[in-house]
């Protein structure tokens, strides 16, 4: 007779995952493909596979060409919560995304991690292939660099330590004493700009968002060829941002750096 399947704590385990799996859903606004989620909830990529396969049997799930979408088949809702932090919502991405016909995305940096939460669904304008993960080459994109700019010094060193500024295209801007001058070298209040640093082919804009004690990120990615449109939608960004995040507990205005410590 084979092994009966194993009970009791295993079977608890599958179903945290699961819905550690929901969450991370939620919290990514309803979207995102498996080798995010299984990032999210620190799941191997496999297992996370296998619990969105038995998710969308059981019609939590769906999937759909961007991956796995939240779905409520016959009335079975899963619970939509509010973004965390005030956080700005997808549909607002995607708003957004079609208003200045750019890739936009959501950063924030949390418990030593860059994190995506949002990523604009707008076919027109697909983002950036994330060939290398975003959240070990902050160095190398807008969104990054502006979340580092905002670390006091001890942060943005710890984070360096933790993930080297490599060169990732002949763009990037690597080692450690150069991405620490990039990032000295930004004037406040300014719409952080860069330039196939991540990809070839993508040029990228970020403004940074200070959320409670949280340093965020507005970024947006547009295709080399519109390389002349960056600066202008660097700034329509910006006063977007200004205009609606303001009304949602938002502050534009970067976080003052900390005094070094005597």
């Amino acid at each position: 007779m084979p092994d009966r399947p194993p009970t009791g704590q295993t079977l608890i385990q599958s179903v945290q995952r699961a819905v550690h799996l929901l969450r991370a859903l939620n919290h990514r606004g309803g979207s995102a493909s498996a080798k995010q989620l299984a990032r999210d909830t620190d799941l191997p990529l496999p297992t996370a596979y296998h619990l969105l396969r038995t998710l969308c049997h059981e019609g939590l799930v769906s999937k759909d060409r961007h991956g796995y979408a939240l779905a409520d088949p016959a009335g079975l809702a899963v619970p939509q919560t509010s973004p965390p932090e005030g956080l700005p919502t997808q549909e607002w991405a995607d708003a957004l995304s079609l208003e200045l016909d750019a890739a936009v995305y959501f950063v924030i940096y949390r418990e030593g991690e860059i994190r995506v939460t949002a990523v604009s669904r707008n076919p027109d304008c697909p983002p950036v292939t994330e060939w290398a993960e975003f959240g070990l080459t902050g160095h190398a994109h807008a969104a990054g660099q502006s979340l580092l700019t905002q670390l006091s010094d001890e942060e943005r060193a710890d984070h360096l330590d933790r993930n080297p500024a490599t060169p990732l295209t002949r763009h990037t801007v690597a080692g450690r004493t150069a991405i620490e001058r990039r990032l000295a070298s930004q004037r406040r209040g300014r719409p952080l700009l860069e330039y196939e640093e991540y990809a070839l082919g993508t040029v990228c804009a970020a403004v940074p968002i200070t959320v409670g004690s949280s340093a965020a990120a507005l970024a947006l990615s547009i295709p080399a060829a519109r390389t002349a449109d960056l600066k202008p939608l660097a700034r329509r960004l910006q006063d977007r941002a200004e205009s609606v995040l303001l009304d949602r507990t938002f502050s534009i205005t970067p976080r003052t750096p900390r005094p070094p410590e005597p």
